[in-house]
């Protein structure tokens, strides 16, 4: 694991989540605390009724990239 990946309490690095529609980024390591997901809130744990803050995409709208 390089110095700049992130890992939860089950010692998996967290991941980072792209809107494949605009391009914006969910790091779960950082949550989104603004909307009520805390940090470190993994991407399978972010409600189903979620949307991009950005541009409304749902999760099915997003993929897992690798920053």
């Amino acid at each position: 694991m390089s110095s700049n990946e992130s890992t939860g309490a089950a010692g998996a690095a967290f991941q980072t989540w792209m809107c494949l529609i605009c391009g914006w980024v969910y790091d779960e390591a950082a949550g989104l605390p603004e909307e009520g997901i805390a940090p470190g809130t993994r991407w399978a744990d972010v409600p189903m009724n979620w949307t991009c803050p950005e541009c409304g995409a749902r999760k099915d709208d997003f993929e897992m990239t690798v920053i």
